[in-house]
């Protein structure tokens, strides 16, 4: 039942057996950040894809910053300390790992033409843990890229900054800004601007298509940004669930946009946590599996190799001294989930099973996360 990934060749072998035709997009999670063997899997993972014609990752970082990352691999001047620290959001620039693949995916990409290159991606909503920034940024690039004619002729004025980036407000509706008489102006605005965006799109995006995908992508996130915050300021007893599922569609809206960029050059890798990914409940995953159906592929991660007698974390511990590869559909849903390994730590659980393709556990780990914050 357990395929052993012990080595890169017994990996490549557990995963060309799981999937013999590689699908649109690839989405492999962890239970929790910051413990090192996840991302190591990764980018253990991603040298063996790089041979079968993956040409992009995209990971659980800011859309837009990860922009910064994308040269720097592709061989632009840019440091490795300036890419790790400003091209990821949630200080995940730090998460051990991650120098290693930017590390890898630069020499990788070193001599290649653009078209064989492994890109970089960010999939995530421009929000940190407990602020949304300003919509200003995106709503003025969309209205500068716009040839004069089309722009709205109203203001776009955002206000003060700092109103909208009040941290205060992800708990208290009545610091938010997001029902206010300016942000809901503000969400006409933004309508307005992806309705003439859009209208433009068969001169403009022919012009240049990065530049017109450059600011289609800043319209969405201008939107959704606008229905975050007035999320934000409703008091609704499923107020936080309301702001998780926006960040799921921000996030699913993101992948599809990768995908639909990256399917002529080949696959797509995405690396996030495993309730990101999983086709479950309304998560980022759930929403592009229902555009992309089989295309899409998940694997989910796990550890704890002392868990106890009866759970699924035990039973998948029995089978591995490191690590294995196991199709979920040889798991039996008779078990229950283990105790997390650390806080933060969200144990598989039978349920679980449904919404992947396969499950890798990992024995051989101490459970210890790094301090990357």
């Amino acid at each position: 039942m357990a395929r052993e990934i012990d080595n890169p060749s017994s990996l490549a072998t557990a995963f060309d057996e799981l999937l013999p035709e590689p699908p649109t997009l690839l989405g492999l999670g962890e239970p929790t950040h910051g413990i090192k063997e996840f991302p190591l899997l990764r980018n253990e993972l991603l040298a063996h894809l790089a041979t079968r014609g993956y040409r992009s990752i995209a990971l659980e970082t800011d859309f837009f910053a990860a922009c910064i990352v994308d040269d720097y691999v592709s061989g632009a001047p840019t440091s490795l300390d300036t890419a790790l620290a400003e091209g990821f959001s949630h200080s995940f620039g730090n998460v051990p790992g991650n120098r290693e693949l930017l590390e890898w995916l630069r020499a990788h990409n070193a001599g290649k033409a653009p078209r064989d290159r492994i890109r970089f991606y960010g999939f995530d909503a421009p929000t940190e843990f407990a602020a949304a920034p300003s919509p200003r940024r995106f709503l003025t690039t969309v209205h500068d890229y716009l040839p004069a004619a089309l722009r709205p002729t109203t203001s776009i004025d955002t206000g003060d900054d700092s109103d909208w980036s009040n941290p205060a407000a992800m708990y208290d509706a009545t610091k938010s800004i997001g029902n206010s008489d300016l942000a809901r102006a503000l969400r006409v605005v933004a309508d307005d601007l992806a309705s003439a965006l859009r209208r433009a799109a068969p001169d403009l995006r022919a012009k240049d298509p990065d530049a017109y995908d450059h600011a289609r992508a800043h319209a969405r996130t201008a939107l959704s940004l606008l229905r975050y915050h007035a999320a934000m300021a409703t008091e609704a007893p499923d107020r936080i669930g309301n702001l998780s599922g926006l960040r799921s569609e921000m996030m699913a809206d993101n992948m599809l946009a990768i995908i639909a960029r990256e399917q002529h050059r080949g696959p797509t890798l995405a690396f996030a946590h495993n309730s990101h990914l999983q086709r479950t409940n309304s998560s980022a995953g759930a929403l592009v599996a229902t555009a992309l159906g089989p295309r899409y592929v998940v694997i989910t991660t796990d550890a704890n190799p002392h868990s106890e007698p009866g759970t699924l974390q035990h039973t998948l511990a029995e089978a591995t001294t490191r690590r294995a590869l196991f199709r979920t559909e040889e798991l039996s849903e008779e078990t229950r989930a283990g105790d997390p390994i650390l806080p933060g730590h969200l144990p598989l659980t039978p349920a679980d099973l449904t919404g992947a393709d396969a499950v890798v556990f990992i024995a051989d780990t101490d459970g210890k996360r790094h301090q990357y914050w």
